[in-house]
C-alpha cells in the first residue's frame, strides 16, 4: 500500500517493530532535523549504487557536523539485515543518520553521538510522465548548505504537498538568479538534439546519484550530457524535458505550468536504455543466491 512502510525498521544494531517508540524527545536531531539521509533503490536484495549514497551522506554529515559511521561496510551489513527481515527484495530503502547530542535541549542518558535508522517501503508508482509547477526562490544557490540532503526537509514536503493540491506532480525550484535548480526530490534535464543539459551544482541543486551516473557513467552513442545553467526559456526550447531520481529513473515531463513543452524523445530513450543496462550489470555483480528473491 502506498505510504505504508514495511513491518520492521533498523535502529542502530536492532531490528524493531515499526510501531515501537524508539526515539527520545531529547535527541537534538529529532527536535531540530539535525541529520542526513538518503533513499536507495533495492533490486533483488542489492542496494543499488550504495557506495555513492554513502559517500554523499558522509560528505553532507561533515558539512552539517553530524557524527557519522566510520565506513560503509557496517552500515551496509545492517541495511542488508533489514532487507532480509522485511523480505524487501525489490523495494525502496530510506536510511537516516540523526545527531543525538548538542544544544541546550539535549536529553539525559544519550551516550551515542548518533542513531542509525532505516526503513523500507514498496516502490512508488510514479506514472508515465509528470506535470510540473514553478516556484521562484525555491533554492538559495549561494547558501553554504545548498545541495546538502539534510533531515530538515519540511520545506520540500510543503511545496510537494501544495503541488499535489493543485493537480501537479512536482515543482521546478528556481534559485535567486531565476535559474532552474531542481525539483523538491528530483533533478531536471533538458534535451536538445544529441545534447542533454542539467543545471550545475552551483545552481543550488542536490548532487543526485542518478544525475551523477548520467553525467559520468553512461555514454550512449551520439549523446552528450552536460552541466549548463538553464532558464525556463531553455526548458521551453528543449526537444524534451525529464526528471531523474533514485526511484523514478528517467521520467518525461508532460506539462510545465505556464510553458509550452515539447515531447520529442530521442536522447532520453538512449540514456534510459543505458541506465537500465548499468543497473542490471551492477546488480548482477553483487547479487547472491540468498539475496535474490521475488
Amino acid at each position: 500500500m502506498k505510504g505504508v512502510i514495511h513491518p520492521f525498521i533498523l535502529h542502530n544494531d536492532d531490528l524493531c517493530d515499526a510501531r515501537d517508540r524508539r526515539l527520545a524527545p531529547g535527541q537534538v536531531g529529532a527536535l531540530a532535523g539535525w541529520g542526513v539521509f538518503s533513499t536507495i533503490r533495492v533490486f533483488d536484495g542489492v542496494l543499488f549504487a550504495f557506495e555513492r549514497h554513502f559517500a554523499r551522506m558522509q560528505h553532507d554529515a561533515r558539512l552539517l557536523r553530524v557524527p557519522f559511521p566510520a565506513g560503509p561496510d557496517v552500515m551496509l551489513s545492517r541495511l542488508e539485515k533489514l532487507i532480509r527481515a522485511n523480505q524487501a527484495w525489490n523495494a525502496t530503502l530510506r536510511v537516516v543518520v540523526i545527531r543525538n547530542q548538542g544544544g541546550i535541549w539535549q536529553g539525559p542518558g544519550l551516550e551515542r553521538p548518533f542513531d542509525l535508522i532505516a526503513l523500507t517501503a514498496p516502490v512508488n508508482e510514479w506514472g508515465q510522465s509528470v506535470k510540473l509547477g514553478v516556484v521562484p526562490h525555491g533554492r538559495h544557490a549561494a547558501s553554504r548548505f545548498a545541495g546538502a540532503k539534510m533531515l530538515s526537509w519540511c520545506h520540500n514536503l510543503v511545496l510537494y504537498e501544495e503541488a499535489h493540491e493543485r493537480g501537479l506532480d512536482e515543482v521546478i525550484l528556481l534559485n535567486e538568479r531565476g535559474e532552474v535548480s531542481e525539483c523538491t526530490s528530483a533533478n531536471i534535464f533538458a534535451e536538445y538534439g544529441d545534447e542533454v543539459w542539467t543545471p550545475p551544482l552551483d545552481s543550488g541543486c542536490l548532487p543526485g546519484v542518478t544525475r551523477d551516473i548520467l553525467l559520468h557513467e553512461l555514454h550512449p552513442e551520439g549523446v552528450r550530457v552536460l552541466e549548463k545553467p538553464m532558464t525556463l526559456a531553455d526548458l521551453e526550447a528543449a526537444d524534451e524535458v525529464f526528471i531523474t531520481s533514485t526511484t523514478r529513473n528517467l521520467l518525461p515531463v508532460a506539462e510545465i505550468e505556464g510553458l509550452r513543452v515539447n515531447r520529442k524523445p530521442g536522447a532520453r530513450l538512449k540514456l534510459d536504455a543505458a541506465l537500465n543496462a548499468y543497473i542490471e550489470s551492477y546488480v548482477a555483480a553483487r547479487r547472491t543466491p540468498q539475496m535474490a528473491r521475488g
